[in-house]
């Protein structure tokens, strides 16, 4: 069994929270190895809490994506509920007045467009700024942390969906990714302290753990779909659907227009490591196309070990719009092309348009990846396997 950093605190080093005035950054998801949820552990453990601070969807999860969340006050415990996913992203000095231990208890989605990332990273450089103790209690990364995917995100096209210039699929865990902002990039170095999860190797994904699921967004309904995410969460920089509104999330991937068993013909031929392609039709009731049917793929995931989901993302954009270039269309996002801001680059929407084969642009960020890989490696915490 896994023990999360929540567990661990509370069992082995209770004293770091003892006679503190706690500001408390998390979300529904944040739970012990029981679904107890973290505030209440907390609580229970004799901690002050005086704050509390949520990040995209709401301190309960209940906000849908991209959804501004106001700033509340908890029903009975009476503190400040602040929220920063709305007007504020980053703390406010006023917000942490009077707090002298930040915590920070959020899941991890394993991959760069994770919002929670950009919440833990804001926060963390507002403590440093300020000289708040910050308190990282660690997680597994549920799709392992092992494999890395994908380009690294470009200076001009820094967003909350990739501030950072790190790979789509990064293979660490939020500690890890704190570790790595303060000793690369200086944010939050002289505050920072990680409580390590014990148990964990990076070989395991969310299933292997032995811990209980609980969804950390509205759109993640399983650890499976998080396998998903890092490739089809590309589909989002486009008119298709990403399978929202659905029952399926990130696995049902079409648009009205998609002739579905074309679709999964052509990608089922290129022979893509771990993965298959069956053709679906499904009716979203919110979002892309919502009321109408679309035609796709749901993508299936045959090997979570040799699937390559930032690969497989490449190559159903690449198919999408080569069914139908008439018809299909990359979205923007505050007048940008929100594919850019996923990709963090404009060269990945170039090269298709281009008619560049994914297996090229692939190829191309495999070895953009080689610079990253010995940075990454002194902020890691956890062995590859047992």
């Amino acid at each position: 069994m896994v023990r999360t950093g929540l567990e661990v605190l509370l069992a082995d080093q209770p004293e770091k929270i003892r006679g503190r005035r706690i500001g408390l950054l998390l979300n529904q998801a944040s739970v012990d190895s029981r679904l107890h949820w973290t505030l209440d552990r907390l609580l229970a453990a004799g901690a002050q809490v005086v704050a509390l601070f949520g990040p995209e969807h709401g301190l309960r999860g209940e906000a849908q994506a991209g959804a501004h969340v106001g700033h509340a006050r908890h029903p009975r415990l009476g503190v400040p509920i602040y929220s920063l996913y709305g007007e504020d992203r980053k703390p406010r000095a006023e917000m942490l007045a009077g707090i002298d231990l930040f915590l920070c208890d959020l899941p991890d989605g394993g991959s760069r467009y994770w919002t929670f990332l950009y919440t833990m990273a804001y926060a963390l450089e507002a403590c440093g700024q300020a000289g708040i103790p910050f308190l990282l209690l660690d997680r597994p990364n549920p799709i392992g942390g092992l494999q890395v995917e994908g380009n690294l995100v470009t200076e001009a096209f820094r967003s909350f969906v990739g501030g950072y210039p790190l790979p789509i699929r990064h293979g660490m865990t939020m500690g890890e990714i704190a570790r790595w902002l303060a000793g690369r990039h200086g944010i939050g170095g002289g505050v920072l302290e990680v409580v390590p999860a014990q148990g964990w190797t990076r070989d395991q994904y969310f299933q292997d753990t032995g811990l209980l699921w609980a969804s950390p967004s509205p759109n993640i309904p399983s650890p499976e779909t998080l396998i998903l995410y890092p490739g089809t969460c590309l589909v989002e920089g486009t008119n298709c659907s990403e399978g929202r509104g659905t029952t399926h999330p990130f696995q049902w991937i079409g648009a009205p227009w998609i002739d579905a068993d074309a679709l999964a013909a052509d990608l089922n031929r290129r022979a893509l490591p771990g993965s298959y392609f069956r053709p679906v039709y499904f009716t979203p009731t919110f979002s892309k196309h919502a009321h109408e049917l679309c035609a796709g793929v749901e993508v299936h995931v045959l090997d979570n070990r040799v699937f390559q989901p930032v690969r497989v993302g490449l190559h159903l954009l690449a198919a999408l719009r080569a069914q139908n270039p008439e018809r299909f269309a990359w979205i923007e996002s505050d007048g940008r092309y929100f594919i850019d801001l996923l990709a963090g680059t404009d060269q990945l929407r170039r090269s298709l348009e281009q008619g560049v084969f994914p297996e090229e642009i692939w190829r191309g960020w495999e070895q953009e990846l080689q610079s990253f890989l010995p940075e990454r490696q002194q902020f890691l915490l956890y062995p590859e396997s047992r």
